[in-house]
């Protein structure tokens, strides 16, 4: 390679990184803003307000000392949930299909499932000062649970999050597993390929049902109205995150957006075979695309009521029905 070949590679995986990372702090803004409160006819929050000052406003708060069994681990939950989704952008980044495996549909997985149990982990490893004054079973007289095991709120978040790893995840990766089965390849690189030459996945019969079945999945991925189930008024406020004080909660406010803009990068380059280059015009689409996703999120979450798990079971098992059924139509 030579020394302009480095450059020009540096420079577009360092853009690309850096404009992600501003835009995706912007979606959480136009998501609340410029949609649901326009839906529900409500004054703010202002744009800027949940993806860039909230964060800011956090980081400056007095960090806390959670009631964790296992503080160390628990605070660096988000920092390793924000590097998965991290890391799946960068290898996406054209200039890293070399590393093969790396830049694939098993690794993309991969990370997406390290983000998910962390959500599990969170919930285990929180006993938050709200809980320990709540005798859970009750304590009062009369009925006294002796020899019972005490629980804590947040042990309701690890065991939904568990659910929702085990049957939520099916529409997803289903949805990923379509643009294999037409290409024959797991690798990004002949993903791509393909579709530089035979155009979108998308626009086939098997990938528009792909479309359906992967917003399914985005919608329960960022546990979002009606999937929702993180959180309930049963974790008081946010689910696993009830414990996070100062930097730790302003890097899950920037991670939820950062999920959502690499999600729908996701999307881009699998079943439009568009990978994100800041050196490219192409990159418009996938920055398009990515706004487009929690566009639909919010529109979805305006009018939606908060499914139960009566509700989310069945929802899982059509949708994971829908995904098998658009593979095997890629596949004839």
């Amino acid at each position: 390679m030579t020394n302009l070949t480095i450059l020009y590679s540096i420079l577009a995986i360092i853009g690309t990184l850096i404009v992600a990372f501003i835009v995706s702090i912007f979606i959480p803004g136009i998501e609340r803003k410029y949609i649901q409160g326009r839906i529900q006819q409500r004054i703010g929050p202002p744009l800027i307000s949940p993806g860039i000052m909230a964060p800011i406003k956090f980081f400056f708060k007095e960090n806390l000392k959670p009631n964790s069994p296992a503080p160390g681990i628990y605070k660096a939950l988000p920092i390793i949930s924000f590097l998965a989704i991290f890391f799946i952008l960068l290898f996406m980044i054209p200039q890293f299909y070399i590393f093969g495996t790396l830049a694939s549909v098993i690794a993309i997985i991969g990370l997406l499932k390290v983000e998910e149990i962390m959500y599990v982990l969170m919930g285990a490893l929180s006993k938050s000062t709200m809980s320990l004054s709540m005798p859970f079973p009750d304590l009062i007289k009369g009925a006294s649970h002796k020899n019972t095991k005490r629980s804590f709120v947040e042990d309701i978040s690890s065991s939904r999050a568990l659910r929702l790893i085990i049957f939520g995840s099916f529409p997803i990766y289903l949805a990923l597993f379509v643009p294999v089965s037409k290409v024959g390849s797991i690798f990004l690189f002949d993903i791509v390929n393909y579709q530089a030459i035979h155009g979108p996945i998308l626009f086939t019969v098997g990938g528009i049902i792909g479309f359906i079945v992967f917003f399914i999945g985005f919608l329960i991925l960022l546990n979002e109205y009606p999937f929702a189930i993180l959180k309930t008024k049963a974790d008081v406020i946010e689910g696993p995150y009830l414990e996070y004080s100062s930097k730790y909660r302003g890097l899950n406010y920037i991670t939820r957006g950062f999920l959502m803009f690499v999600l729908g990068t996701i999307f881009s380059v699998l079943f439009l075979g568009i990978p994100p280059n800041i050196l490219s015009w192409t990159f418009l689409i996938n920055i398009i695309v990515a706004l487009i996703f929690p566009v639909l999120m919010a529109i979805m979450s305006a009018f939606s009521p908060l499914f139960t798990f009566r509700q989310f079971y069945p929802v899982v098992l059509v949708s994971s029905i829908l995904g098998v059924l658009a593979i095997i139509l890629t596949l004839l």
